[in-house]
């Protein structure tokens, strides 16, 4: 096995970054570890640490066409997508996993082909999150014996059949956002953290999600937000007096090497919902 890359647009869409022929093929890539910029101060012949950040990676190396045709399909893929990541997919010997960061095209170079028939140009993406993973896990209640099922997409620890209680241990090396989404009818829906087994955390949201709406709940720092999508798909804001306490802490964040549960509530019963932990990583 090799290890893979690809970039995904904001709808999901694919550019493979490993198809010489139809896409491109992504050589000699850099950038794919980390850095810190720090600062010391000298107090006598020791060097204490003044100030110490990550920097702002970058992701570059030689793209690789067929045809002018394809380095097009690639401007076109990149011009036409509101948000891009990049994926890079590592075959471990436990199995393989996949990685994304959200990402930014600096610069690609526009050359000509060289004498073996293949467009070679530099391209560069700015990096704009740490590496993450998506873990979801979907659960509905079917109407037939009123049992809550779960689909498994990632390793995680069930109370019983009958539980929304999730808990889940963060193995990355930093605090893992979450994203939720509750389909209605649900009135008052609540998403609350326990940390070893003590409530730490309540987000109360106090609304009635209608049937066929959507409560979306989104901890990403980038991308914060709680929100009704309506019927006819219109997004109405959430955040706001009345609805959301502010004196709380409604910053859901997962702490790394921690055991904890993400408990999904309301006053009636949730009978479809979706829950997405993205554990971050500097490095992979």
């Amino acid at each position: 096995m090799v290890r893979e890359f690809k970039l995904i647009n904001e709808k999901g869409q694919e550019y493979s970054l490993m198809d010489l022929y139809n896409y491109c093929f992504l050589s000699d890539p850099s950038g794919l570890g980390y850095s810190y910029s720090t600062e010391y101060q000298q107090l006598g012949n020791t060097f204490l640490t003044n100030l110490r950040k990550m920097e702002q990676g970058q992701i570059s190396g030689t793209a690789n066409f067929s045809s002018y045709d394809n380095y097009r399909k690639l401007i076109d893929f990149v011009e036409n997508s509101e948000q891009l990541r990049f994926a890079y997919k590592i075959p471990y010997y436990t199995g393989a996993k996949e990685y994304f960061k959200d990402v930014q095209i600096q610069n690609i170079t526009k050359t000509q082909k060289q004498t073996d028939g293949i467009l070679k140009e530099t391209i560069t993406f700015d990096c704009l999150s740490l590496w993450y993973e998506e873990n979801t896990i979907e659960y509905t209640i079917e109407p037939m014996e009123n049992e809550l099922r779960w689909d498994f997409y990632w390793d995680s620890y069930f109370n019983d059949n009958n539980s929304t209680n999730i808990k889940y241990l963060n193995s990355g090396q930093v605090e893992a956002p979450i994203e939720v989404e509750i389909n209605g009818a649900v009135s008052n829906p609540k998403i609350e953290l326990f940390i070893e087994g003590i409530l730490y955390q309540t987000v109360s949201i106090n609304t009635n999600i209608l049937e066929y709406e959507k409560l979306i709940y989104n901890s990403r720092e980038n991308q914060f937000e709680i929100s009704r999508i309506k019927t006819d798909g219109t997004k109405e804001k959430l955040f706001k007096w009345g609805v959301i306490n502010f004196e709380d802490d409604i910053v859901v964040r997962i702490p790394k090497n921690k055991s904890c549960e993400i408990r999904l509530s309301a006053d009636n019963t949730i009978t479809s919902a979706k829950l997405t932990i993205l554990p971050q990583y500097k490095c992979v």
